[in-house]
């Protein structure tokens, strides 16, 4: 495991952009503070594999991406920032060429859809806290997907000054036009 640097203030995005990899260790960043997400459940790594391989061949003209930092934007670029590392998130392919380019971090504003799935202990994070924090950064659309109760899908789309406003669970076969046209086989993602 690579040593962090120890900081005693609270990091900004590019601060927490410019730390060096760890690949033992999931971290994000929360107003500023380092915070370490647990190692995903191979369960949940099946499943994040297989959504973003029947999103793929849906979704030409745009980048399907796991486990990514995006900048939230929630702060000016010199106060402490949010960082958080969505499962899943679908990118204009012109975002992924700027970030390839230039090495910074996506930002909220580049997202068109984040996606989360629960495992033990992230529950509350992903339905209240990242829940909250995806919408203030007016990432447009959000699933929720449980596969230990399910599998279930809840599509989540901004509405205004309240946030999101979640759709009903959908299990079996889950279609949607929004952000743009897909069909998700949700039993095939534990299959």
């Amino acid at each position: 495991m690579t040593a962090l640097p120890e900081y005693v203030h609270p990091l900004t995005a590019r601060e927490y952009a410019a730390l060096p990899e760890d690949d033992g260790v999931r971290y994000e960043l929360a107003e500023g503070w380092l915070m370490m997400s647990p190692r995903l459940i191979p369960r949940h790594q099946k499943g994040i594999r297989e959504l973003g391989r029947q999103l793929v061949p849906q979704l030409p003209g745009y980048e399907v991406l796991q486990e990514v930092d995006i900048d939230l934007q929630l702060a000016p670029p010199d106060a402490p920032g949010t960082v958080r590392v969505p499962d899943i998130v679908v990118v204009t392919r012109e975002a992924f060429q700027r970030v390839d380019g230039d090495g910074t971090l996506l930002r909220a504003s580049e997202v068109l859809l984040a996606v989360e799935f629960f495992s033990p202990g992230s529950t509350r994070i992903d339905t209240v806290v990242k829940h909250h924090e995806y919408a203030d950064a007016g990432i447009g659309h959000y699933w929720m997907i449980d596969l230990h109760d399910g599998p279930s899908l809840v599509a989540c789309h901004l509405a205004g000054e309240f946030g999101y406003q979640n759709a009903d669970p959908v299990d079996g076969v889950f279609t949607t036009a929004e952000p743009f046209g897909v069909r998700v086989d949700l039993d095939a993602l534990l299959a």
